[in-house]
This record gives C-alpha cells, structure tokens and sequence, in this order.
C-alpha cells in the first residue's frame, strides 16, 4: 500500500509543481502531511538538509521520504515518479517551442508564471522563517536565538549583495549559516 501511496504522491509533486525545488515544497508539505509520513518539524529538518546536500532540494526531499517510508523500493519510486512527468514535459515542450517560442502570447505566459514562482518561493521562505522563529505548541513563544540568527543572516546576505553585485556564494552562505547556527544551539 505505500509503495501506490508514495506513486500517486510523487506523481502529483511532478506533475504539479513549477519553478523548480523551492516552488514544489508547498506542494511537497501538502502531500507529506496528508499522507503522515512527516511532521512539520521533520519536513522542516528535512528542507534544511536537502538544501545543504548536492543535488536538488525537491529530488532530494523525495529521495529522503521515500526511504523512510518504503526503504530502497520506495527511496527508487519517489525519486523516480518526481522527475519523470517533468522529464516528459519537457520532452514535449521542447519539440513544440522551437516553432512558438517568439510567440508574444507564450512570453507573456512565461513572464506570468515567472513572477508566480517568485511568489511562491517567497512565501515558502517567510512560513519557514516565521516557523522556525514563533512557536505556537503551548501558547506563543518567541525562539530569540532563531530570530537573531535570521537577521544576522540576512543582514551578511543582503550586506554582501550591496557591496558585491554577486553577493555571496551558497555554499558560503551555508557554511555561514552552519557556524552560527552551532554556535547559537550548541552552546
């Protein structure tokens, strides 16, 4: 029964999700938590884990769930089933793009679902920051060391976006954003 589940869930994650690995994990988090496999806090974890390791977020969050749940077997279908509609997408679009792609009306669609995404990955940004900053278990309770560290963070990110036009590397950011993080929690 979880190797139709994690099919049908991973399937619906491909076939619906635009704009890359930080646009699916809305769609991501739906499925996992209609299904149970995680719980908000482990898909958190989980996000954060994905985007430290090589390879993309949404492949890797796939990997990860289907492991849990199904082992190898499922780890293989997950992983699987979430590049496989858009692989044949892509397939597709491409052999007919070639003869709309100067279409004004197709610009305009990919210019929509441009600023859509952005959208989207913005707003998964700021539910995971609130998340991990304000915590509503037994009443409202504010985690200080989360909402420092998120400043901090953000002040390094968009300091290092005005002084250089690159800003800084991800890796760097992730490095950075390691070292505080241990600091702030471990000690």
């Amino acid at each position: 029964m979880i190797y139709l589940e994690l099919i049908w869930g991973f399937l619906k994650v491909g076939f619906f999700s635009f704009g890359g690995g930080y646009a699916a994990i809305p769609l991501i988090r739906d499925v996992v938590l209609e299904y149970g496999w995680l719980t908000d806090d482990m898909l958190s974890n989980m996000i954060a884990i994905s985007e430290s390791t090589p390879g993309p977020v949404m492949l890797n969050l796939a990997t990860y769930v289907g492991y849990s749940q199904g082992g190898f077997l499922g780890a293989l279908i997950a992983t699987l089933l979430v590049v496989l509609p858009s692989f044949i997408i892509i397939l597709l679009v491409m052999s007919l793009l070639r003869k709309v792609i100067e279409d004004q009306y197709v610009k305009a669609v990919l210019k929509g679902l441009q600023a859509c995404i952005l959208g989207v990955i913005l707003a998964t940004g700021m539910f995971f920051a609130l998340r991990n900053c304000i915590h509503y278990e037994d009443g409202i309770s504010f985690d200080v060391r989360a909402i420092i560290l998120t400043a901090v963070l953000s002040l390094i990110y968009f300091g290092a976006k005005r002084i250089r036009k690159n800003g800084l590397s991800p890796i760097l950011l992730i490095l950075i954003s390691a070292f505080l993080g241990i600091i702030a929690y471990a000690i």
